[in-house]
């Protein structure tokens, strides 16, 4: 049996490397915060190859003396607590005492810091955990920190690390994180020696958001500021109806730290249940202050996440501010609407204005609404399909289905009366057929997303994408990193159909899409595009993955606002279906049809 023996401070430091330092990203985090707790008012960082090869983070902060530079490249050495009891009082950022020697022990590290009144500064320089040098330089106040040949010492982490597009994206998220945190301090952010944003000291967080994410999304927040139980919520959030595909802009910050909580996370998506679609997520940049003892920052070894003392307390507070605050913007928005709203018009709505222009709702019952068809519409539109208010049925069938071939009425009926007689519509989205064999129910919306997903499929593979310019570009702004990644993957968003061209700093102009796309969806159809580069979802590297996950986007948009078909036209959306190549799912892999046996019939009818 081995004996037991202490590990070496070396490799002690590579060992807590490991969970400090995950990527280059947290090398990025752990400096920053460092800067912001030595006071800085301006942040520069700038990064090369996705922070592999070169990180440099350089403040205006206090800096430090020769000996306080020395100890801070030992482990738990640190200025910020001094025993466990300071842990329930904590206000800065970092208090471990790791970061720095963890980092100066897997890469080449040098330190380079001076006080404001000392003379000159100290230059340490550390490569793998081995000092290479330790002398004065000049420099002004404040510190820099350069750290190349990451993971020189453990070469085999090389290997877990994504892409260098994938890097610099997680580098881009932490310098935004802190530059929302604290608006008060000037950051520059450099990417192989590009600016992808320089962002001055902003008196409102409204400013910073603006400098960071565009105007086009600050003009679309609403302000939040609720106190109560030692508490208080404040920021931004979008506007009702203004949502995104994915969380990048659900942004949570408490005490000024950017974390990670359920317990925020959950209460901002149940806040906006019916203000938003199902499957979106809300823009938000929320900042709660409660008393440090009333939260855990040492719960995770990054102060990624924490806990909260009282969780059911923090977001019963957290969904009644957020539920206000929308809640008035509705107000606002629709008090003008109602007021002005003519009497006929409201007639028709339900609803009733009263003599002092009070609106009120009459309950009508759902029934009266309901249009009764006369026989001539009947035998126009057989089979009718009972809803209310039922829109005229479109009698384009290319509508319905892509590239129809073209056909006699007898050629379409026998399709359907081949196997399947239509019989009529069932809870509004099947279609119920009489089959020899027993009864089938079609999906049609699924039938429809499997035959638009195969076209898309071909189309995507064949490198021929229809595309239709517009007769008017539509202008759209993004915030820098959104430009920087549109404008590296101009000729990918080209490959898939949507021109975008550059039309200033930050804004662009979407000059054509794909011709399935209408044009009032075409800004929010190049914001998911974003979404999906900035996660690493697509790219031109993986073609197969990219064109299935695009299809699948792209028939979701399509199919949701697709009009009821008629009989001829559920021909031949039948036709299509049994020409693909998997007929029986759709692309998220949920049943077309199913078919209910005429023994299963039988059976529960109680017949021999």
């Amino acid at each position: 049996m081995a004996k037991i023996s202490v590990l070496s401070d070396q490799v002690a430091n590579q060992i807590a490397a490991g969970e400090v330092i995950e990527r280059p990203a947290s090398i990025v985090k752990e400096l920053v915060e460092n800067s912001l707790d030595a006071g800085s008012t301006a942040i520069e960082i700038e990064f090369k190859k996705g922070g592999t090869s070169f990180i440099r983070i350089e403040d205006n902060g206090c800096g430090m003396s020769e000996e306080d530079a020395s100890l801070s490249l030992q482990r738990h050495a640190t200025s910020k607590i001094k025993d466990a009891n300071d842990l329930n009082k904590l206000t800065s950022m970092g208090f471990r005492g790791e970061a720095l020697p963890s980092i100066a022990s897997v890469s080449r590290f040098q330190l380079q810091t001076r006080e404001t009144e000392s003379e000159s500064g100290t230059d340490i320089l550390i490569n793998g955990g081995k000092v290479v040098h330790h002398r004065e330089c000049g420099m002004p106040p404040g510190t820099r920190m350069t750290i190349s040949q990451l993971f020189n010492t453990v070469p085999a982490r090389r290997k877990f690390l994504k892409t260098v597009a994938t890097e610099s994206a997680h580098i881009v998220h932490y310098a935004r994180l802190y530059a929302l945190a604290h608006p008060e301090v000037s950051f520059t952010l450099i990417d192989d020696g590009r600016t992808l944003f320089r962002t001055p000291a902003c008196a409102r967080l409204r400013d910073r958001v603006m400098e960071i994410f565009g105007k086009s999304v600050a003009g679309k927040l609403i302000e939040v500021d609720a106190k109560g139980k030692g508490m208080r919520l404040s920021g931004l959030i979008g506007a009702p109806g203004h949502s995104r595909s994915s969380r990048h802009e659900m942004l949570i910050f408490v005490n000024n730290r950017p974390v990670e909580n359920r317990t925020l996370g959950y209460a901002l998506i149940e806040s906006y249940y019916g203000h938003i679609p199902k499957g979106r997520y809300p823009v938000a940049f929320l900042f709660l202050d409660l008393s440090p003892k009333d939260v855990d920052v040492n719960v995770h070894p990054a102060k990624r996440e924490i806990r909260f003392r009282n969780e059911s307390s923090v977001r019963g507070f957290a969904v009644r501010a957020i539920l206000e605050a929308l809640q008035k913007s509705v107000e606002i928005v629709a008090t003008p609407i109602m007021r002005t709203a003519p009497i006929e018009k409201s007639a028709r709505l339900g609803i009733e204005i009263d003599s002092e222009n009070v609106v009120r709702s009459k309950r009508t019952p759902i029934l009266a609404s309901v249009r009764v068809e006369s026989s001539a519409e009947k035998e126009v539109e057989t089979p009718a399909k009972p809803k209310a208010m039922v829109e005229p049925v479109s009698t384009e069938i290319s509508e319905i289905v892509p590239e129809i071939r073209e056909k006699s009425n007898d050629e379409i009926v026998e399709v359907v009366d081949r196997d399947w007689h239509f019989i009529g519509w069932a809870q509004d989205d099947y279609a119920l057929y009489d089959t020899d064999s027993g009864v089938v129910v079609l999906d049609y919306k699924a039938a429809r997303r499997r035959v638009w997903y195969a076209r898309l499929l071909a189309s995507y593979k064949d490198r021929t994408v229809e595309s239709q310019k517009l007769l008017l570009p539509v202008p759209v702004e993004f915030d820098p990193v959104s430009s920087a990644m549109l404008t590296d993957n101009a000729e990918l968003l080209e490959a898939y159909g949507l021109e975008v061209a550059p039309f200033g700093r930050n804004f662009f102009r979407i000059e054509a899409v794909p011709s399935w796309l209408p044009e009032n969806e075409a800004e929010a159809y190049l914001g998911d595009w974003v979404d999906l580069l900035r996660n690493g979802s697509i790219s031109d590297k993986k073609t197969g993955p990219t064109q299935e996950l695009l299809a699948k986007h792209a028939v979701n948009k399509i199919v949701r606002g697709a009009s009821t078909p008629s009989a001829a036209e559920l021909g031949e959306l039948l036709d299509r279906l049994f020409e693909t190549n998997n007929p029986l799912a759709d692309p998220n892999g949920r049943p077309t049809f199913i078919e209910i046996a005429k023994s299963e019939l039988n059976r529960r009818f109680h017949k021999g």
